[in-house]
């Protein structure tokens, strides 16, 4: 029997990369997928690819309308949920001294409001039993140049799945939360040009950077994420609350 069957899933971030990858994951062991994007272009590919299991909500995780539309869409299915994946997350890049109010302000709507307000808007749909999946990152337990403000936020998401856990234990809702290392993501392109100033080699010179640190030499998959997530939404991890899986090559590790 598949892991998942019969399931039905929320996903936001779930356009491209880890979040798709998660999506495509849960579909072929059973689930229906419910997936958000902020645009609707590469939202409507992603729907496409997916196929009928899936039912697509553009919106920003950042705005309360948004989330209570995309809780609408589910409600209005039918649907109740038995797993949310609050995998959403944007990246800025900058040091102590070169941060903006309007950068701080942006990745704590998106990072850390976003987080708060997926889980608990999904919490009336939630079936007792579920699991939430939090998105954290090996930046929340080691300094990483120029990304000192997501650094802080992840840190913050992987405390949530720690008291969470706690204080949805009594209706048997699991809360966990998965840190990927750096994964070969749309976002890791941009990431790239801004760390080596749009070099146009600097999708190599991040890559090479990675492989000198990174015990196992290379970037991850998000298939290699979305595994640990199906991991983390099915009955495998029953008796798993509370936890951080890395998925990170082995750095923050060794």
């Amino acid at each position: 029997m598949a892991l998942l069957e019969g399931k039905t899933a929320v996903i936001t971030g779930g356009s491209t990369g880890i979040g798709f990858a998660t999506a495509k994951r849960f579909i072929e062991e059973g689930a229906y997928v419910f997936i958000t994007g902020r645009r609707q272009a590469e939202l409507d590919l992603a729907v496409k690819e997916l196929g009928d299991h899936t039912t697509g909500v553009q919106g920003d995780v950042s705005k309360a309308e948004d989330l209570d539309r995309l809780y609408s869409v589910v409600a209005e299915s039918g649907r109740r949920i038995d797993v949310v994946f609050a995998n959403a997350a944007i990246l800025e890049v900058a040091r102590i001294g070169e941060i903006t109010e309007e950068q701080l302000d942006y990745q704590l709507g998106v990072d850390f409001k976003g987080v708060v307000f997926t889980v608990q808007k999904a919490l009336p749909l939630l079936n007792d039993g579920g699991s939430v999946i939090l998105n954290a990152s090996t930046t929340a337990v080691r300094g990483n140049d120029a990304i000192g403000v997501y650094g802080a936020i992840k840190a913050a998401v992987r405390s949530f799945a720690r008291t969470w856990a706690l204080e949805l234990r009594d209706r048997g809702i699991r809360v966990n939360s998965v840190s990927p290392g750096a994964t070969d993501t749309p976002g890791i392109e941009t990431l790239a040009r801004m760390l080596f100033d749009g070099q146009p080699d600097s999708r190599e010179q991040f890559e090479n950077y990675q492989r000198s640190i990174v015990p196992m030499g290379r970037f991850g998959t998000p298939d290699e994420v979305a595994k640990t997530a199906l991991f983390l939404a099915s009955d495998l991890s029953s008796f798993t609350t509370g936890a951080d899986i890395p998925v990170d090559g082995g750095i923050n590790q060794i």
